[in-house]
């Protein structure tokens, strides 16, 4: 039996999508409030034992600040410089409920509480304030989610580490709703068309200024959809459509590789099955784009 936690879209939907709209309220704070890094890596959110959190983020009083979903909490948790503590449950019953608490909370510690109302990546969405319609939020389907998130963040990792390269950190988008690592060749890449719901294109095109391969894991979150792992390349080779991927297909509708999160969770060994999925993909996207694979790969153990 895989240790692996199943995952349902019938049962779990209404919870990830919760999840998926309080992560954006976190990571806009970060983009409201904290200096651009190059790709927007500073307003990802990072994976932790407990679930994820943002990087500090400063106040004008020198006192910094994390905000986290912790989902053995089950509530989005404040922790500040001066020892400042308090958390605010995530079962809320509305959006709209969550999203004034949240402000609430953050004002009444002078923390910076202003941040763009309305969601990102999400076709026809109604703003935080707005979104008043009844939500359920269900603790076993939160940390189902963190302990699949907890299975696979080590397979990730070393991917990663093979690659001595421009690479992101492990981390996670809020708008997509999904955990992903991406590895850079180093060159220029065409102007990405943008067009992505709520998103300014200056930020998708900043976001894909450069050639690179990405893979990731994708929960649905606010769509209801069976959750998937991928893995694509900006701007795509030549051919990539038709490489051989390990236990992968190509999926036209979003344009990248894709691996049920089932199939996963199924197999005898999932982290295998994963990381041969992760490589392979990258294998096919780096060589048929002919990236200088001796220079930017490594072996993954310390030097």
């Amino acid at each position: 039996m895989s240790e692996w936690p199943e995952l349902s879209v019938e049962r779990d939907h209404e919870t990830l999508a919760v999840l998926h709209l309080a992560a954006q309220m976190l990571g806009k704070i970060r983009v409201a409030h904290a200096p651009w890094m190059n790709h927007g890596w500073h307003v990802a959110l990072q994976p932790n034992a407990r679930g994820l959190s943002t990087l500090p983020t400063g106040a004008s009083d020198s006192r910094t600040f994390t905000l986290a979903l912790d989902l053995c909490r089950h509530a989005i948790v404040l922790w500040a410089s001066d020892e400042t503590r308090e958390e605010l449950p995530l079962n809320a019953g509305s959006i709209a409920a969550l999203h004034k608490r949240l402000i609430a909370m953050l004002d009444r510690h002078s923390l910076p509480s202003t941040f763009n109302g309305t969601p990102s990546e999400i076709e026809g969405a109604t703003p935080f304030a707005d979104d008043s319609a009844p939500r359920l939020y269900e603790r076993d389907s939160a940390a189902r989610f963190r302990e699949a998130i907890a299975a696979m963040l080590p397979v990730f990792a070393r991917l990663r580490a093979g690659f001595a390269g421009k690479a992101s950190p492990v981390h996670f988008w809020w708008g997509s709703f999904d955990l992903a690592v991406s590895r850079f060749s180093g060159r220029q890449a065409p102007t990405h068309p943008g067009g992505v719901p709520g998103l300014p294109d200056r930020v998708t095109r900043e976001a894909y200024s450069h050639e690179v391969s990405s893979a990731g894991f994708w929960a649905g979150g606010a769509t209801a959809a069976e959750a998937f792992f991928y893995s694509y390349a900006y701007p795509e080779p030549d051919r990539f459509r038709e490489a051989d991927v390990a236990h992968g297909r190509f999926d036209e509708t979003y344009g990248e590789f894709v691996l049920p999160y089932a199939d996963v969770r199924a197999s005898a060994d999932p982290a295998r099955m994963l990381g041969e999925f992760l490589q392979s993909s990258y294998d096919a996207a780096a060589g048929l784009a002919k990236w200088d694979r001796s220079t930017l790969e490594r072996e993954p153990v310390a030097p």
